[in-house]
């Protein structure tokens, strides 16, 4: 694995809405996988985040792309329960996975929300093939900037691992540029 990026921690999870069963990321390895973590009471999540992980999610064919929500709750515990949940759902019309983030048995941060060190909500985390992350970041992205990132993590080759590691740093030590394709990487 490539140490330069870490390997993603899998969900912990007590519930999931839009599957028929519970997701992991294992399951999903091979696979990009775009997850938003978001509350239902955070106005950028409902005013951008959802909106633009629900793009994400019928641009992109599943066999490539696999969103993910993650109902992530940290504040107003009360309003924010399961019920109320399938509700929002439903009403804004999210159609992708969302799982509800497991609660602490300590303190007030949701367990998957502590293990990836989320400062809040929205927060988006990319996680290429091969399961490391690559995104981790908290606020409002940009739809162009998401897209290209998607879509440069979709076209990095996936399976002989060695390879890309050798092209990276062939690349970085000489300024030359990497083009990989099913057959493998080489500098030119």
């Amino acid at each position: 694995m490539n140490s330069e990026f870490p390997q993603a921690p899998e969900l912990r999870t007590t519930q999931w809405f839009n599957t028929k069963e519970a997701l992991s990321l294992e399951k999903l390895r091979g696979r990009v996988i775009a997850i938003e973590a978001f509350q239902m009471l955070c106005p950028s999540c409902v005013s951008h985040a959802l909106p633009q992980a629900q793009k994400i999610h019928k641009m992109f064919n599943f066999e490539d792309v696999a969103v993910i929500g993650l109902h992530t709750v940290f504040e107003h515990h009360r309003a924010m329960k399961p019920t109320s949940l399938e509700a929002f759902l439903y009403e804004y019309r999210i159609t992708f996975p969302v799982g509800v983030d497991a609660p602490s048995k300590r303190g007030s941060i949701p367990q998957t929300m502590a293990v990836y060190e989320l400062g809040g909500t929205p927060s988006t985390i990319l996680i290429d093939r091969r399961g490391c992350i690559r995104k981790h970041a908290l606020g409002i992205q940009d739809d162009l900037l998401m897209g290209a990132e998607i879509m440069s993590l979709i076209k990095e080759p996936y399976g002989d691992t060695q390879t890309v590691k050798q092209a990276v740093a062939i690349s970085s030590e000489s300024n030359a540029t990497v083009h990989c394709n099913k057959g493998g990487c080489q500098t030119k």
